[in-house]
């Protein structure tokens, strides 16, 4: 069963990649989530592509596992109660930079059962090979690349490692260089196959970080969020019956010792 909940995460996600590769270059229509009084407010852009990818792949899962459940960015549906897998997806993470050509973009495929994240699949226009690919994984691992168990072996050599910041600072308070992507899925899924160190967010949103957290912990990587006034081991997104669109939650993953250090030096 897992493998074939996997099988099918990859599909939508190279689903959404195929998309996005032939938009590039297009004329796009985008609308934008804030005001259009005050263009200093707009924020999160929405790209035509956005809502096709999620309409497909809303009716691709329908197909392949019509008793489980979804949420997604674009669309507004909210699940019923009672489902025990859901569908986590985010069609075009990082579109700031999709419509700026700024190739740092993904489509996020994640799925829970019963709020806990068991599969990730993320198309990536960039990765460790230097190509656009899928990283992908079910509970217990591996982690692979397009198909293939990724080896994250670090060079040794490195003292000083990368770290996802929503700031992009300097991280000399942690040991490591500050790097912002864009996209937290990139991001997630950079941390799992060992290109960053690891990764903080402030507020995402479960479509945002449900793919990749499947990976990481598929990876060994461990996953903590910050929960009345203290950082402490990720819960899942919620019990069966909850609206997980309504989940966020400051979240950071890593290795054990890096999440440890980064809590008792957090910035919240």
């Amino acid at each position: 069963m897992l493998s074939r909940i996997e099988s099918v995460a990859v599909e939508l996600a190279q689903l959404g990649g195929a998309e996005i590769r032939a938009a590039l270059g297009n004329l796009l229509r985008i609308k934008y989530k804030g005001t259009e009084e005050n263009p200093m407010h707009l924020k999160d852009p929405v790209s035509e592509i956005d809502g096709r990818v999620e309409a497909l792949i809303r009716d691709r899962l329908g197909e392949a596992f019509p008793t489980h459940d979804i949420v997604g960015e674009e669309i507004d549906h909210r699940p019923s109660p009672g489902h025990d897998f859901l569908w986590a997806v985010d069609p075009i993470d990082g579109t700031a930079n999709f419509i700026n050509s700024f190739p740092l973009f993904a489509s996020s495929v994640g799925v829970l059962y019963r709020g806990q994240p068991i599969v990730g699949a993320v198309w990536c226009s960039a990765s460790h090979a230097l190509e656009p690919g899928v990283y992908h994984a079910a509970a217990g691992g591996p982690l692979r690349f397009n198909g293939t168990p990724l080896d994250s072996a670090l060079n040794p050599a490195i003292r000083r490692r990368l770290g996802g910041e929503p700031y992009a600072r300097a991280g000399a308070i942690h040991g490591w260089d500050g790097r912002k992507t864009g996209s937290a899925a990139i991001e997630c899924a950079f941390v799992a196959a060992g290109i960053l160190e690891m990764a903080w967010f402030e507020r995402p949103n479960i479509w945002d970080v449900a793919g990749g957290l499947a990976l990481v912990r598929a990876a060994g990587g461990d996953v903590i969020e910050h929960r009345n006034g203290s950082w402490r081991e990720f819960s899942g997104f919620g019990a069966v019956g909850t609206d997980p669109g309504r989940w966020s939650a400051p979240i950071a993953l890593g290795s054990r010792s890096t999440l440890h250090h980064f809590s008792e030096q957090s910035p919240l």
